[in-house]
């Protein structure tokens, strides 16, 4: 679609094809009085000052603030049921230790494809109106071939049907199943499994849960490396519970994300940056589970590209809101406003292959970009759990508009 967005009162996005490490993740272009050219669903032009001649169609984003369409790289968005019971226990006091997955697998394999579509398009259509543009949703709540397939089959759907970038990532790896020894378990995650999400195309990534009590070192390696054999390139979730030297194994892997990280060491933080790999970081989890939060201001400075996500899922994290998440990281990770928009974009969208596609305003990107309700970076964090976006535009298409605006 072609548009031009003029009005803008300030103009804030990361530059570059890949994820900004360092310093470099807190330098941000700011143009005001500025405008966007889009044409053919991609980025044309943006400058300041008065905007070309254009022949199409306009909108006036009012002198708000400009960013780029925010990332998800990191979501459990498909599932049936809730719980709801978890969350009150840990409320009380009780310690999460991870268990509540197979409640949730219960619940996945009881529905269809078709109910698991219809549970998960009204939670994506929130996040599209908090202004994600882009979100990766995992499988894992299957931990069987017909239930995995079924999840990624629903995932896939969902990237048809809405106007959001849908990434899928097969994460059959997430725990271990009843009635089955670990062993088996890993065979048909190898066997079967792997090569047939492959086959037919479903999912970009492979995951595993490595973490105490959950896939070892070992057990993650074997997993990642098939799934490399077929085309599915390496995501951890790494230390979250317990420092078991997964982030090493990412670093080693040249996986393209290490996740969560609550409980990574230095030696696991200098592989992650020798091997360029991404940072997601999920705060939320943190927040709600009441763990330490992970270590961003040492990863910053090791130079490990640092990015956030939700983790939306129905156990550790129900949060769907970026933003708060960005509130979260500004509050207690001690990243910049610069540096949460850049951990949002750009490196999020790094963290799904997809920099070079999305996560920046700049001529020849993908035209995902939201007006907020807002004139400076800063107030984005600053009003904790507010709904900001007035408008969110995907492939140059208006595909949200907040009433009045």
């Amino acid at each position: 679609m072609d548009l031009l967005i003029h009005g803008i009162g300030k103009l804030v996005t990361p530059l570059g094809g890949g994820p900004a490490a360092g310093p470099a993740q807190g330098r941000l272009r700011v143009l005001e009085d500025a405008y966007v050219l889009i044409q053919g669903g991609r980025i044309a032009a943006v400058g300041q000052g008065p905007p070309p001649p254009f022949p199409g169609p306009g909108l006036d984003a009012k002198g708000r603030l400009v960013t780029p369409g925010l990332v998800d790289p990191h979501t459990h968005a498909v599932f049936a049921g809730t719980r709801v019971q978890e969350f009150l226990a840990r409320a009380r006091g009780e310690r999460y230790t991870g268990g509540g997955i197979l409640t949730t697998v219960a619940a996945v394999r009881a529905a269809s494809e078709d109910e698991l579509v219809a549970l998960a398009r009204p939670r994506l259509l929130r996040m599209l109106q908090e202004g994600i543009t882009t979100v990766e949703i995992k499988s894992g709540y299957g931990l069987t071939p017909e239930d995995e397939l079924k999840m990624l089959r629903a995932i896939r759907r969902l990237g048809e049907e809405l106007p959001l970038t849908v990434v899928p990532t097969f994460l059959g790896a997430h725990a271990f199943p009843a009635g089955l020894s670990r062993e088996e378990y890993l065979k048909e995650i190898l066997e079967e499994m792997i090569p047939q999400v492959a086959e037919a195309g479903l999912a970009r990534f492979c995951d595993v849960f490595c973490d105490r009590g959950f896939y070892t070192v070992e057990e993650a390696r074997r997993v990642l490396e098939v799934g490399k054999e077929h085309g599915l390139l390496p995501k951890l979730h790494a230390d979250e519970l317990a420092g078991v030297g997964a982030a090493e194994l990412a670093g080693e892997l040249s996986a393209i994300s290490a996740d969560h990280l609550l409980h990574v060491s230095q030696e696991g933080i200098e592989a992650l940056a020798r091997a360029g790999t991404v940072a997601v970081l999920l705060p939320g989890t943190a927040f709600v589970l009441a763990e330490p939060y992970p270590p961003a201001r040492r990863l910053i400075e090791a130079g490990v590209p640092v990015a956030l996500g939700t983790d939306f899922n129905p156990g550790s994290c129900p949060i769907s809101s970026l933003p708060l998440v960005m509130s979260l990281a500004v509050l207690r990770l001690g990243l910049s406003p610069e540096e949460a928009l850049c951990a949002a974009t750009l490196n999020a969208a790094a963290a799904v292959g997809l920099a070079g596609e999305l996560g920046t305003l700049e001529p020849g990107k993908l035209a995902d970009l939201v007006i907020w309700d807002a004139t400076e970076l800063g107030e984005l964090p600053y009003f904790i759990g507010h709904r900001l976006a007035l408008a969110v535009i995907k492939a140059g298409e208006i595909v949200w508009r907040s009433s009045g605006f």
